[in-house]
This record gives C-alpha cells, structure tokens and sequence, in this order.
C-alpha cells in the first residue's frame, strides 16, 4: 500500500503543481482584460496602458531568480504555498484603487504569482526520470493557459456585475487562497531533491558567463516574453483595430492564449522525442513566417494600368488574423518547452537557478514589449507595428541560434542526442 501511495506521488505533484501554476498565471495576466475599464477609467494613452499592463510581469521575472535558488534550497512545495498566500493580499486590494499609481503598485505585488512557474518547473521535474522530464514540464507549463482562463471568466464576471470591474479581484483574490490551500494538502516534498549548501545569489548569477544559459535566456525571450506580451495586448488590439465588444474581443485572444499554454506539453513531448535544439529550431522559423503576415498593415494603393488606374487593397480580415495567433500560439507553446528541455539536458544539478535566470528573461521580454508595443503605436499610429516588432526579434533568434550552432555543432548534437 505504501508503495502505491509513493508510486502515486509524483502525478499527484505533477497535478497539483499544474492547477495552482493555471490559477496564478490567471491572476498574473489579470490586466489583460482589467486594464481596459481601467484605461477607460483613467484616460491613459497606449504608452500608460502598456505600463500597466506590464507591471506585474516585471515583478514576476525579478523574482524568478531567488525564487528558483530557494526552490533548491528549501523545496518547491513551501515555497509555492507562501507565494500564493503572499500574492492573495494585493489581488484583493486591487478592487479599491482608484489611481494609476496605486494600479502600478499594487501591480508589482500581483506579480509574485507569477514567479510561480520558476518554483514549479524545478519542483515538478525533480519527481522524475530524465527522460520524462521534458513531458513533465511542459504540462506544467501549460498551466500558461490560465492566460484564457482570465480571458473567459474576466469579461464574464464584468458582465455579471453590471459592467462593474472591482468584481474581478475580490474573485480572484478568494480563488488563489483556496488553490494555495489544495495545493497545500494534495502535493508532497522530498528531502532529496534540495540542494543543501547550495551557491549564493551572486554566484548563481555567475552562471550568466555561460554562453548556453545566454542563449537560451534570448530564445525565451522570444517564445515566452512573447507569448505574455501578446496574451496582454490582443484583447485591446481586437476592440481597437477591428471595433469589437471586449467580449467578443477577449474570446478571440484567447485563441491565441489557449494553445500557448494548453499545448506546451505537446513541446515537451517533441523536445523528448526530437531533440531541444530541432524543436526550437523550427519553432523560430513558424514564427518568423506568421510574424511577417500579420506585421503588414492595412494598404491601399493605385497602380496604373493600360487602361486607367487600378485600386488595391491588401488587408487581414479578423478570421484570417486569428488563425496566424492561433499559429504562434502553437509555436510557442512548443518552443517555450524546448527551451526548458535544454535547460534539463545541460543543468541537471542546477534547473532551479538556470531556470530562475532563463525565466527572467523571458518574464523581462514580456514586460519590455507591451510598452514598447504602446509606445510605438503613439508614435506611428499603426497597430500592426506591434507585429513588426516582433518579427525583427525573430530574426535576431534565428541569425543568433544559426551561428552559435554552427560553430559549437558538438552541442546541438550532444543535446539531440541526450533528448533522444
């Protein structure tokens, strides 16, 4: 009987640890759709709207690193127990601000939970064999769905309370502190998978000297920092370049937010099966693609023809526009898995702190690009400027990763080899 129970133990970590992940990517995506009242509310411009936005990723990649030094030391259950209890607080509060400042501020706070996936992704990989780790991972990681789940119920909980947003984060707030009690009673620790002793702050911060950890801290910026930047912006890029209702709006996001997370066990499944360094590969090469048809704006021009001039307009319709998210929505997914499968291969000892490092990052990109996305719509008054950005990243990833592997070969192969 004993035997059953541990044989049990780690889906039972691997379930818990995903559904509590779900809610806290949820309450960390929560400006998404709050912020638009709120931008309403206060008169922001897209610059100040892309701020807000950001604030709780920011907070949520500083603190990834310690985070995952502490899940090493300490193990990942009590360390995700106490950050989802000290995030529940400032979600409450949230429903009483009625300045920008206090909106920025309370934020940051918010942002604890989404620290959560550097406790989670060491915590969970831990409980099993090398060779499963990769699918393990990526279900955890497809907690990221929770980025719809918000999509979803935000909008649906507004309408319910009479267009009312302050709703939102008294039911979030009580949602979190009852997932941090389940996670509490269904997960489990192991002595053995803390590392006792471990280096300090500053010496884990060394690891940076690594050209692989820089590596792939750049591709996660692509694929992750990415993924959160968009699952913020595209709800308001719906309302405003097509003129939908922010429900109809939300729904459609979410065909994007959905599949980035859902299907990032799918990635750590191929990453296992073909390798990190293939997977992520062509994971660039899709998004390099779709990047490019939706960074083209609405175009009309003339051209004159033989027989007088001739009219021309080159426009993405919202169905056509949805289905290319739904795409990078796929690749990311998958590629946000490979990322980490790399990570597991090359740093077995060390996944909380590499993972820490690469996942501030990809959290810094996600806080970066919304502003910028902000930013260069006041500038330029063009939407799909967002898209172009993104695309130019893009090709940064791949003209780095063609060139780094080019001239160390031996690594890809050692990595294909290891996930094989």
């Amino acid at each position: 009987m004993a035997s059953q129970i541990q044989s049990n133990t780690p889906l039972r970590v691997l379930a818990s640890s995903t559904f509590a992940f779900t809610i806290c990517f949820a309450v960390w995506m929560v400006f998404a759709v709050l912020g638009i009242p709120i931008k309403e509310q206060l008169g922001l411009s897209e610059t100040e709207f892309g701020l807000l936005a950001a604030m709780p990723v920011l907070s949520g990649s500083l603190i990834r690193v310690p985070l995952g030094i502490w899940t090493d030391r300490y193990g990942g259950r009590i360390v995700f127990f106490l950050l989802m209890m000290a995030a529940v607080v400032p979600v409450w509060l949230l429903a009483y601000a009625t300045e920008y400042w206090q909106f920025l501020v309370l934020g940051l706070f918010i942002g604890l939970a989404g620290g959560s996936f550097s406790v989670g992704t060491p915590y969970v990989a831990r409980w099993f064999p090398r060779d499963r780790q990769g699918l393990a991972m990526g279900i955890f990681g497809a907690g990221n769905s929770g980025s719809a789940i918000t999509k979803f119920a935000a909008p649906a909980l507004i309408a319910a309370a009479g267009g009312a947003w302050m709703i939102v984060p008294k039911v979030y707030a009580v949602a979190l502190l009852a997932t941090a009690i389940l996670f509490w009673f269904f997960s489990a620790s192991d002595a053995s998978h803390t590392v006792k002793g471990g280096a300090s702050l500053s010496q884990q911060l060394a690891m940076l000297k690594d050209p692989r950890v820089l590596r792939y801290c750049q591709y996660y910026s692509v694929v992750f920092g990415g993924y959160v930047a968009l699952a913020l912006w595209m709800t308001k890029y719906y309302i405003g370049e097509y003129g939908f209702s922010m429900e109809l709006a939300a729904l459609l996001a979410a065909c994007f937010s959905l599949p980035g997370g859902v299907l990032r066990a799918l990635g750590g499944w191929i990453s296992d099966r073909y390798g990190a360094y293939h997977t992520t590969w062509w994971v660039m090469w899709v998004c390099w693609v779709a990047f490019f048809l939706l960074s083209y704006p609405e175009t009309r021009f003339t051209v004159m023809g033989v027989d007088g001039p001739l009219d021309f307009t080159i426009h993405l319709n919202a169905w056509f526009f949805t289905v290319l998210l739904f795409v990078v929505g796929i690749a990311t997914a998958i590629g946000k898995a490979s990322v980490f499968k790399f990570i597991s291969d090359e740093f077995p000892q060390n996944i909380g702190a590499v993972s820490g490092i690469v996942g501030l990052a990809g959290g810094l990109g996600g806080f970066i690009l919304p502003i910028m996305f902000g930013a260069l719509l006041d500038l330029t008054g063009v939407r799909s400027s967002a898209f172009m950005l993104l695309y130019g990243t893009v090709c940064v990833s791949l003209i780095s990763m063609h060139y780094s592997f080019r001239r160390n070969g031996s690594t890809a192969a050692a990595s294909a080899a290891a996930s094989a």
